[in-house]
């Protein structure tokens, strides 16, 4: 009687794994269906009363920024699932894991496309409660559980400390609509309280975004099966903080506290993990360092007051995630097939994995800055960005 209950489970994985897709793929043609709208200078709303009596509504708010990290999220989670059907084939947990992957994705559209604090902050905590769910997946081995609990209490407390800066916030500007707190810029700014919540937003967004000295938890995760990694801790969750500070960059920042804050953390967290990236012989944690790295460097570029830095910050999201989220699936094809990722313990696999090796080369390509490859772009704005920033305003 056992061999028809795992065939069953295996059918019902597949079956879940292509509903994800399907989802994904309605919901990536949904959103571009919107980008002439939005391209046109045209925000897309949608508002639902939620809490009438406190103001609070389910408000959602499609300008460019959104869209960017929308599409980043549903398009990017088309070949997670598919990878996550294939890579997790035979798995008796697999609709379990499907289940939350599409739970984090809705979470993070909700929370990239959300017009309301109190809205954004409740998909804040649901993608820390389902990034929990998929790190410790592997809910047998012990160093699953504690890594995801640890990436639970960092997280879970940056995302308390955020939700007391949005009341403050809402208290002053009176409204909980983040498109109009965006023109309240001066009056944040000016207030007495301004320092407050600053701290209170950065140890929200440096929580997520795994900046030094909060940064442990992200290579922990690795603990993760791989298209966790691929998708939450190089294109999706981390992005998250870096997504705040774009959000309320227009409100939050042009101070000397933003400024030399954003600046140093984000310097400091990409020189100290590309250090540590060399170190590494396990391929996956020497991505999750080279992560850390981009990481900060994008919270360096959000510290600038200058547009040309904040245009290279978002062309370089795009195409770290794009290349970042390929190595992680490759890294994960090669410890399937090997049983390793140690790299002193790998080679000549370009003859038993050639598609695998292809792929690789490609997205290292890429993210050495190598034309035609998009990375090349995404590099080049980067040293445009840092060169803006060096010159000052």
């Amino acid at each position: 009687m056992a061999l028809p209950a795992a065939t069953d489970t295996s059918t019902a994985g597949r079956a879940a794994a292509w509903a994800l897709v399907a989802l994904s793929v309605a919901t990536t043609i949904a959103l571009a269906a919107v980008v002439p709208e939005v391209s046109a200078g045209r925000a897309v709303e949608l508002v639902w009363p939620w809490v009438p009596s406190l103001g609070v509504e389910a408000a959602f708010y499609i300008d460019g920024l959104g869209l960017l990290f929308a599409l980043l999220i549903s398009g990017v989670g088309i070949f997670i699932a598919l990878y996550s059907g294939t890579y997790l084939r035979g798995d008796p947990h697999l609709v379990r894991f499907i289940v939350w992957l599409g739970f984090f994705e809705a979470s993070m559209l909700g929370l990239v496309l959300a017009d309301d604090l109190i809205t954004l902050f409740v998909f804040w905590e649901l993608t820390t409660v389902s990034s929990f769910m998929l790190i410790g997946f592997r809910d047998n081995e012990e160093k699953a559980r504690r890594n995801a609990l640890q990436s639970l209490l960092v997280t879970g407390i940056g995302g308390l400390a955020l939700l007391a800066g949005f009341v403050f916030v809402g208290d002053i500007v009176g409204t909980w609509r983040i498109s109009a707190i965006r023109a309240s810029g001066d009056l944040l700014r000016d207030h007495d309280l301004y320092l407050p919540i600053l701290v209170l937003f950065l140890a929200g967004a440096f929580t997520k975004s795994a900046q030094i000295p909060f940064h442990g938890w992200l290579p922990n995760a690795m603990a993760a099966p791989t298209p966790v990694s691929a998708y939450l801790h190089s294109a999706t969750m981390v992005k998250a903080g870096i997504y705040l500070l774009a959000r309320f960059h227009v409100v939050l920042a042009n101070t000397p506290e933003w400024i030399w804050t954003l600046t140093i953390v984000g310097a400091v967290t990409a020189v100290w993990a590309s250090v540590l990236a060399v170190r590494q012989t396990d391929l996956k944690l020497a991505l999750a360092y080279t992560t850390l790295m981009a990481l900060g460097t994008l919270t360096m570029f959000l510290g600038a007051d200058n547009d040309v830095a904040i245009a290279a910050a978002m062309t370089f999201l795009l195409v770290h995630a794009l290349y970042k989220s390929s190595l992680f699936m490759v890294i994960g094809n090669i410890d399937h097939s090997t049983g390793t990722r140690q790299i002193d313990r790998l080679g000549g696999l370009a003859r038993v994995l050639p598609l695998t090796a292809v792929a690789a080369g490609v997205s290292a390509m890429s993210m050495a800055g190598f034309p035609p490859f998009l990375g090349f772009i995404g590099k080049e704005a980067a040293y445009e960005g840092a060169l803006a920033i060096a010159s000052g305003p």
